[in-house]
């Protein structure tokens, strides 16, 4: 399998195994009830060390991983800080702001996200899934580090989220209007999605019009492009209306022999008027209970970037915090209903706003579920925003 090479890999490729332990200890004025540290976590402190000291209680305990690292876009102000005790790394590294101006950002990125990654896959169960927002500017580095941590075979899906309602008229050349959503699996043979719930429009689809007792159903084409050697055959529809096949250049998906057997189980329809093409009868009660997650997710379904800024401004939190780019809850809401049962255990290490703790309260609000969170923070604003923002959440 081929390998990304970055300056510094080689000092980063066991870093985390030279991160010391460090002990959580509990605040028992900044939280709400009882100090547990088996419960609901917001963690204040370097993500790095935060993950070590993690591993005791929750390797291989983890259910879903979020991240929303840097997306390096060269005007963010991370620092690379992570102490690897290499005279040549610090002859390049430095707590300096990385900035678009520094040729080396895209390493010092790879650099930080290294030992990152290896750690938060330590802590995923085997059933387990990590989600990982992202641009242009490092996904395809993402994807090749991801590849050579988890395995190639562990990649799942790339979400193209749509996190723009309208176009950037400012934009130099393409207004950029979506992000990526790398989906990656512990163990892709035992990892499953969770179906969609149906929407109200989707359920419409299906009616009942000839009262059929096997109840509402939708009628699909039983004609197909490819060529299929017993699907040229003349039906006769009950009106006594003749037809020598399907229309030209395609053919009949199933046998004669199969289309007579449901047409007299009552599986063809021929329309009201018993004369029309024959369609093939399928069942609600028949169809999957939910609906398969699919790779685009429009802004109207899970939210857009002025949505998720609204409802941080609308909570008094982001005063003293513009810079903040939070994500849309309702995009954690569908991570979560794809990729989290009822009781699992979701860890977000770039925690910022908080947006995932919220998303797992509103989760378990809705369906009485026992979703637990553990958040990590390291900037300043880890009790008055991360924190802050779930205990208004929680009342």
């Amino acid at each position: 399998m081929p390998e990304i090479v970055f300056k510094g890999k080689e000092y980063v490729y066991n870093h985390h195994l030279t991160v010391p332990y460090r002990p959580l200890v509990a605040d028992a004025a900044k939280g709400i009830g009882t100090p547990d540290l088996a419960g609901n976590l917001v963690i204040h402190g370097d993500n790095l060390h935060a993950l070590k000291s993690l591993l005791p209680r929750y390797a291989g305990a983890v259910d879903l991983i979020f991240i929303d690292p840097p997306y390096n876009t060269g005007n963010e102000g991370w620092c690379y800080s992570d102490g690897v005790n290499s005279p040549i790394m610090k002859e390049w590294l430095s707590t300096n702001p990385v900035d678009g101006e520094d040729m080396l950002r895209h390493d010092k990125w790879l650099c930080m996200m290294w030992p990152r990654l290896v750690l938060l896959r330590e802590l995923l169960s085997e059933r387990g899934s990590i989600w990982i927002t992202l641009d242009d500017n490092e996904v395809h580095r993402a994807r090749m580090v991801l590849d050579e941590i988890f395995g190639e075979q562990a990649f799942v899906a790339n979400v193209i989220w749509q996190k723009n309602f309208s176009p950037k008229n400012t934009a130099q050349f393409f207004s950029e209007d979506h992000d990526h959503l790398l989906v990656i699996a512990k163990d892709r043979c035992a990892w499953r999605p969770n179906l969609l719930q149906r929407s109200d429009e989707m359920e419409a689809r299906y009616r009942n019009d000839d009262n059929d007792p096997r109840g509402p159903w939708t009628s699909g084409d039983i004609s197909a492009r490819n060529f299929y050697s017993d699907g040229s055959y003349p039906v006769t529809a009950p009106s006594g209306r003749r037809f020598d096949g399907p229309p030209p250049g395609r053919y009949w998906s199933i046998s004669l022999e199969k289309f007579r057997a449901l047409d007299a189980d009552g599986r063809i329809w021929w329309g009201e008027s018993g004369n029309n093409m024959p369609r093939y009868k399928r069942y609600l009660s028949d169809v999957k209970p939910g609906v398969v997650p699919q790779t685009l997710w429009f802004y109207d379904e899970v939210g857009h970037t002025q949505d998720a800024k609204k409802t941080v401004l609308e909570m008094g939190l982001l005063k003293d915090h513009e810079t903040i780019t939070p994500k849309p809850v309702a995009l954690l809401e569908r991570i979560l209903e794809i990729g989290a049962d009822e009781g699992a255990l979701i860890l977000d290490s770039f925690a910022g706003s908080g947006t995932t703790a919220h998303a797992v309260l509103k989760a378990n609000a809705k369906d009485g579920g026992t979703r637990r969170f553990v958040l990590v923070e390291g900037e300043g604003y880890a009790d008055s925003l991360t924190a802050e923002r779930v205990r208004r959440a929680i009342k």
